[in-house]
């Protein structure tokens, strides 16, 4: 597929547009995408860039998992990454390919759909940093297990169907804090999964055009249908997204030395003593 594949008019409709201005930051809300059908995202597509990328820029294991399984416990399907999305139908398994916006053709497909969307995201949280594409491909019947992102995220669907449920985003009893504060100093994104949990999310179902913004840091999980699913994850971080990453930084730090923690608020990028205090320390390596 060449960089010159076709690209939808318009990718978020004036609708979906709305409905995001509406929730960015903070909400998730379900919103609507013209790219289901794109030839960029066939599945004999998806498998030819899987095998050009590196090693490093994918992911795949079985598919039917736990919702809190632990990131050790996930099991490999004994299959090549080509042979898993070519025979995905069948396997039971479950692929991510990360930062695909690095092969030219889908980089202009994210730069196209978050070029709708950066005014919008502009006047609320400033520029777009760090803007990354993934692309999931499930077997019917697959989990992705309990987890949250760093990034702001929304997730389009392209083929099949699934249901997201997305919980609130700063909830302590979901994500404890010591739990953020290893994540963002890379630990693992799977969270700890208790069934009296289930009330507090908001469960989405997505068909192809279908899409859902996800919040930073907002818990999910992902039940597949009875059939193949595709989605794409268009990702970008912000002043805001990447404060709040450096003042749990800063809280950990703080709590190895027996020092109190600060609390972290709802604009985290205004916190700029912290933030600052945060950059000293790394400077220094202490």
């Amino acid at each position: 597929m060449t960089a010159h594949s076709p690209i939808a008019a318009q990718i978020f409709p004036d609708e979906a547009r709305g409905v995001f201005a509406a929730v960015y930051p903070d909400e998730a809300a379900k919103l609507s995408h013209g790219l289901a059908g794109h030839p960029l995202l066939s599945i004999e597509a998806l498998a030819g860039l899987a095998e050009r990328m590196p090693a490093a820029s994918v992911e795949y294991n079985l598919g039917k998992l736990p919702l809190g399984v632990r990131p050790e416990d996930t099991p490999s399907n004994g299959l090549s990454l080509g042979e898993t999305i070519r025979t995905i139908e069948t396997n039971g398994s479950w692929a991510v390919l990360k930062n695909v916006e690095r092969d030219a053709a889908y980089g202009a497909l994210l730069d196209a759909a978050l070029a709708e969307l950066a005014p919008l995201v502009e006047a609320r949280t400033g520029a777009m940093l760090n803007r990354e594409a993934f692309i999931f491909l499930s077997s019917p019947g697959s989990v992705t297990p309990f987890h949250m992102d760093p990034e702001h995220n929304i997730l389009l669907q392209i083929r099949g169907e699934k249901v997201m449920t997305v919980f609130p985003a700063g909830d302590e009893e979901l994500v404890p804090a010591l739990q953020s504060e290893a994540f963002h100093a890379g630990g693992h994104r799977n969270l700890v999964w208790r069934e009296d949990f289930h009330g507090r999310g908001m469960a989405v179902k997505l068909l192809p055009g279908d899409a859902i913004h996800v919040p930073v840091k907002a818990p999910h999980f992902v039940e597949n249908g009875t059939g193949v699913s595709v989605s794409l994850s268009v990702t970008w971080r912000s002043e805001r997204s990447v404060a709040e990453s450096e003042l749990h930084g800063l809280n950990a730090l703080m709590r190895r030395r027996g020092l109190p923690t600060g609390r972290i608020g709802a604009r985290p990028e205004r916190q700029g003593v912290r933030r600052l205090a945060y950059r000293i320390t790394r400077k220094l390596g202490v």
